[in-house]
């Protein structure tokens, strides 16, 4: 069976490395092809005749998929047919081009797109996705059954990109980056609240694409809590932040920050504790880093090593230095 009729990777819910780092040049370019193909469905996959290099990370987030690929350029076309012999069209990729350029075609329309831009296609139609240069790109694969959407919206969706420069694409860029970034490495229950505010997210830009209001419902509400969750993962280093501090700087009560993480399983400091938490146990488990377990703490805004310990060990049953040897011994 050749590359193009492999069967697909989003039902492979296990995490999953390709690399040509270690292979001779002679096997890079057939290697990357198969590797795309298995990552991304049964489609056409042109490579350059010499494929210098080409990465492919996949992670499971609740439901959801994440991808991470970097390679030089390819050029990727599902046509009906494939559409109709595999088994992936019940699956939507929402995908952001952190580096490099493209061109997205699909169903009537075509995109040009930039880094930082996001857009979404669908498994289910003919799709034509070509980088033509060094690239990056990170990505969620998510049933479609879990959008909601129905044919003729799914269509109106697709091929319609969000640049970053906008007010939704600003919140939803960093956002689907640090979800792509921290996959593997949340809890469980983290994992899956991550995904369904994702998703909540996407129906937010369902309703702009549809022209259908979002202000004013859950999913707005749903659309300032990301945004504020986004904002409190860029400033864990900072110990000034605090719930008052992040009111004020999304201009709104105190009361409202509260009433907006009900919903969350914890309080907005529990939140903040919490993601702090996962930076520090992530770092602490790294063989490259060599900060003591202080500086890591300080790193992501504990004022206090002791507290910081107390907090690790009740939250993940150990200490914190048993963590980290219990992690390079496993290594």
């Amino acid at each position: 069976m050749s590359p193009e009729d492999r069967e697909p990777g989003p039902e492979q819910h296990s995490g999953s490395l390709y690399t040509t780092d270690s292979l001779p040049a002679h096997r890079r370019r057939g290697y990357w092809r198969e590797a795309l193909s298995r990552t991304f469905g049964a489609v056409h996959m042109t490579v350059p005749n010499e494929v210098y290099s080409g990465r492919i990370q996949t992670l499971p987030l609740g439901r959801l998929q994440a991808v991470t690929v970097d390679g030089d350029c390819l050029s990727a076309l599902r046509t009906r047919r494939l559409v109709a012999q595999g088994n992936e069209d019940d699956y939507v990729v929402v995908k952001l081009l952190d580096r490099g350029v493209a061109r997205l075609e699909q169903d009537g329309r075509e995109a040009d797109l930039g880094p930082g831009d996001i857009f979404i296609y669908d498994m289910a139609r003919p799709v034509r996705l070509t980088l033509p240069q060094s690239f990056r790109t990170k990505s969620l694969v998510l049933p479609r059954s879990v959008l909601g959407l129905s044919e003729s919206e799914m269509a109106h969706v697709t091929a319609s990109p969000v640049s970053h420069d906008t007010p939704l694409g600003g919140l939803l860029s960093p956002f689907l980056a640090g979800l792509v970034d921290g996959a593997g490495t949340y809890p469980p229950r983290t994992s899956e609240l991550m995904a369904r505010n994702f998703v909540e997210l996407l129906g937010v830009l369902a309703d702009e694409k549809l022209g259908r209001p979002s202000a004013d419902t859950p999913g707005g509400n749903r659309a300032m809590l990301l945004r504020i969750q986004g904002y409190i993962d860029r400033h864990l280093a900072n110990p000034d932040l605090t719930p008052q501090a992040i009111a004020q700087a999304h201009h709104i009560s105190l009361r409202y920050l509260h009433k907006l993480f009900e919903g969350e399983d914890a309080t907005v400091g529990r939140w903040i504790q919490r993601r702090r938490l996962e930076k520090c146990r992530r770092d602490l488990a790294r063989r490259a880093n060599i900060s003591t377990i202080s500086a890591v703490a300080h790193q992501w805004g504990f004022t206090s090593a002791a507290h910081f310990s107390r907090v690790f060990r009740a939250t993940y049953g150990m200490t914190p230095r048993e963590w980290r040897e219990t992690q390079f011994i496993d290594r």
